[in-house]
């Protein structure tokens, strides 16, 4: 089951928070109360910890993963939460203001919504009630919905209900999502759905004609589709990835040892990595380039070695963007939270995948699998490689047309 899920009454889209660390007195300020001398060391770290002071040239070091855990651990649905309230890190500021682009994109989704006479343009931010809505609509996104609100099948990090026969697919569900965005004002449109393994291919024809009506009607539409593994179904992966889609995004969830524990077992490591490395291979086509995206949740007694490897695998199989969150429980009826990662834990991953070559890596407590800041990198770092590409091709035709001259 998708990221989405399990964050549908969490929390689902936000910005990446990747500090929170108060400003830092100089050393001299660190002196010790015997003679005023300057505190190194040990000593230092113990005299600012003590006045709730991070300093950024004290902390833990790469060797030792940020102090992040090296031991794993079995999450469980009823286990025992970490003590004491969420940390602060986790509040975000409500959406507001009568001149955002937020009451904009709100106020013509309403309009669209009454002159289809009451049809319904399902955005997960509004299903969910998601508190970072403001932050994702003013950045110019959205994520919408396809395929209905029931899922085939049981994670237990997800809350979404679930059914073996879900209600049939709307057939015109394509062409009211695309004459609905396509007058809604958003740059970036993220397509995502639960898991429906009842139909043959998954909904990928589905997924697909939404997006070949969203860019003929808009060609300089970002459209990202946030899908399921298909059931390792070769024949969906090729079908979507070959649909004109920018970024195909399917999310391995959490590290190879947790996923019996997490997922569905329908669900598995290794063929949430083939339809990664497969989406590539199949956009990758006539002259096109499809980016590739994943998201791992944090939080759930993973080990910093077991998140390396993963990150290792992910790369192996050329995936392009990463993202890492935080694992919020939905209800109590779901796998306990094993502890809450901090922001400086979170940026230790994101440099870690930034040096193995991952494209872009988005790390925080509050990141989800689609959130403003990561799309609008990845529309900039689409614009940039459409330039080049441009370029590289002029430059081949210049030198054809030389070479037939000579």
């Amino acid at each position: 089951m998708l990221a989405l899920c399990q964050q549908a009454l969490a929390l689902r889209c936000g910005p990446p928070m990747l500090s929170t660390a108060r400003p830092t007195p100089e050393p001299a300020a660190a002196a010790a109360a015997d003679g005023g001398a300057v505190m190194q060391g040990e000593a230092a770290k113990q005299w600012l910890a003590e006045r709730g002071i991070v300093r950024h040239d004290m902390a833990p070091q790469d060797h030792d993963r940020a102090g992040y855990r090296s031991e794993p651990v079995r999450p469980k649905v009823g286990g025992d939460m970490p003590d004491g309230p969420r940390p602060g890190w986790f509040h975000v500021p409500a959406p507001g203001g009568s001149e955002t682009r937020y009451a904009e994109l709100k106020e013509s989704l309403e309009a669209r919504r009454a002159d289809a006479g009451g049809t319904k343009l399902a955005t997960v931010c509004e299903e969910a009630q998601c508190p970072n809505i403001g932050e994702c609509w003013n950045g110019g996104t959205a994520t919408i919905m396809l395929l209905g609100d029931t899922c085939t099948r049981g994670c237990k990090f997800c809350a979404v209900k679930t059914d073996a026969a879900p209600e049939p697919p709307d057939e015109t569900e394509p062409w009211n999502t695309a004459d609905a965005v396509a007058n809604w004002g958003v740059d970036y449109i993220v397509l995502t759905s639960v898991d429906r393994d009842d139909l043959p291919d998954g909904g990928a024809a589905h997924f697909a004609q939404t997006v070949g009506l969203l860019k003929f009607r808009r060609p300089e539409l970002r459209v990202e589709c946030l899908v399921s593994d298909f059931a390792g179904d070769a024949a969906a992966v090729r079908t979507l990835a070959r649909s004109g889609l920018d970024v195909f995004a399917h999310n391995v969830e959490t590290v190879e040892r947790l996923q019996p524990m997490v997922r569905d077992r329908r669900a598995s490591y290794a063929q949430s990595l083939a339809v990664l490395r497969r989406a590539k291979e199949f956009g990758n086509c006539d002259g096109r380039r499809v980016y590739t995206k994943t998201s791992i949740m944090l939080g759930l007694g993973e080990t910093a070695e077991e998140v390396l490897r993963t990150m290792r695998d992910l790369r192996e199989a050329d995936v392009d963007v990463l993202t890492f969150g935080q694992y919020l429980r939905p209800t109590e009826r779901h796998l306990a939270v094993v502890e809450y990662v901090t922001p400086e834990q979170f940026d230790y991953f994101r440099r870690e995948g930034e040096a193995m070559g991952f494209r872009y890596v988005a790390s925080g407590p509050l990141v989800r699998s689609s959130y403003k800041a990561g799309e609008l990198f990845l529309a900039a770092m689409m614009d940039e490689d459409d330039e080049r590409d441009a370029e590289q091709q002029q430059q081949q035709q210049q030198q054809q047309q030389q070479q037939q001259q000579q």
